[in-house]
């Protein structure tokens, strides 16, 4: 069941990334960050509010439980790990393509994997090799298709911008794994989105605010608020995904990251990018890595 959760999640997240994209473009990345936690902690405000001041919700899936601040200061790290990598993968979503933005995201799961080596002592089976090996050689070849269209992978900043957000993704996966196992994956989802819109508020005033005029300004799109609703939407699947005993982080997030398929569907039919044939060669290694994947867990 884990595992068909982790697809539904892959899903939803292709389509974040897509409406992420469509949301960046020409358009000041701070504010479309601040916005995306500001709607996503509106979505899970009620849920906290029921579940606090009556027994409504209580047994049910979208229970919030009152928890104490023993509970509240590992969520409020897991917060500030999550919007690192947004921060990074924000300014590197806006400034390169997102067919290859997608592909480098879809290798995150190897350091994930080599995590969960270390901390949870999981312990991958042939197949599940083959399919890690796939994905570092999706990455190798990657850079020789961006080179087509200017993007040198050793100079320029906004590849170690996606690596960086790549890297602080993976230590949010392995982070999951930890708090899922002993905390509420609905007090930890509802909670983290509420905190990260009180540490995007001294970013924006400081940060943003006094030189958006010198900068790309701010235009509203309709896409910013389906970014917080597919995030959250793949999140929640996410979250419950881990909390089974039997599920593997590492699996968990290299399935995760098949959503590169559905982006880059968008990025070439909506966005129409370039190179499209060199990059569906590397997007067919990466699949055929998630199926490695899958038949070893099977």
């Amino acid at each position: 069941m884990w595992l068909l959760l982790a697809f539904a999640s892959a899903a939803l997240l292709g389509f974040y990334d897509a409406f992420k994209k469509e949301s960046l473009r020409d358009n000041a990345v701070l504010p479309v960050l601040f916005l995306n936690t500001l709607f996503s902690s509106l979505l899970f405000l009620p849920f906290i509010l029921v579940s606090a001041c009556s027994s409504l919700l209580d047994g049910t899936i979208v229970d919030v439980p009152v928890v104490g601040w023993e509970v509240h200061k590992y969520i409020l790290l897991k917060s500030f790990i999550v919007l690192s990598s947004w921060v990074f993968g924000y300014f590197g979503m806006k400034h390169l393509p997102l067919t290859i933005v997608g592909p480098i995201n879809a290798t995150r799961p190897v350091m994930v994997l080599v995590g969960a080596m270390l901390l949870f002592g999981e312990r991958l089976n042939p197949y599940q090799w083959t399919g890690v090996a796939l994905a570092v050689l999706s990455f190798l070849m990657l850079s020789r298709s961006g080179k087509k269209e200017g993007i040198d992978f050793k100079h320029d900043k906004w590849i170690y911008f996606v690596v960086l957000a790549a890297l602080m993704g993976a230590v949010s996966g392995l982070y999951d794994k930890y708090l899922m196992a002993r905390f509420p994956p609905m007090a930890v989802q509802a909670w983290y989105n509420v905190y990260q819109v009180f540490i995007m508020c001294p970013v924006i005033a400081l940060l943003w605010y006094p030189h958006r005029k010198h900068t790309t300004p701010f235009r509203w799109n309709r896409t910013i608020l389906l970014i917080s609703l597919f995030l959250c939407a793949a999140d929640f699947v996410y979250f419950y995904a881990l909390s089974y005993p039997d599920s593997m982080v590492s699996i968990v997030s290299m399935v995760r990251r098949s959503s590169v398929l559905v982006s880059f569907l968008f990025g070439a039919i909506a966005f129409r990018e370039m190179n499209l044939r060199s990059k569906a060669v590397d997007l067919l290694l990466v699949l055929l890595g998630m199926l490695f994947l899958y038949w070893g867990s099977k």
